[in-house]
């Protein structure tokens, strides 16, 4: 409970604040991470329903994307914050889960081939080989 604070370091967007911290008893030392809280952002999903915007679900999303590829967690840490403040940066707190999708898929495309086909396979529904294979051939 008792702790003092290190290093502080803010982000290049301003958006986080990291902080090295030292408990005062057994000194030791840990990282703690602050965001700027804001207005909350809506998800409006295919079916019409709205849900509050969720950037762990994003990461999740990523994460499985990522499995077994060269892209880490940092590297998805980071495209988890250019997007949203990409959707923060907009006009509205209302955006369509299609817009998000398409905004990781087209970070994904450049970072890592196999990540974006695994992503654009959920996030696009693939129903069969062909819809697969037509991704396939846009990327060759």
């Amino acid at each position: 409970m008792d702790t003092e604070v290190v290093e502080t370091r803010d982000s290049e967007d301003l958006g986080t604040t990291r902080r090295r911290r030292k408990c005062s008893k057994c000194e030791k030392r840990f990282t703690t991470y602050e965001r700027i809280e804001s207005v909350p952002l809506s998800v409006i999903k295919k079916d019409g329903r709205k849900e509050q915007f969720d950037r762990d679900k994003l990461k999740r999303g990523m994460l499985k994307a990522c499995e077994k590829t060269v892209v880490g967690i940092e590297e998805i840490e980071k495209l988890a914050d250019e997007v949203e403040r990409e959707l923060r940066g907009l006009d509205t707190v209302e955006v369509e889960s299609k817009k998000i999708g398409q905004m990781m898929a087209g970070r994904l495309k450049k970072i890592d081939k196999i990540a974006y086909i695994r992503f654009a396979s959920v996030f696009r529904r693939f129903v069969d080989v062909e819809d697969f294979e037509k991704e396939l051939q846009k990327l060759l």
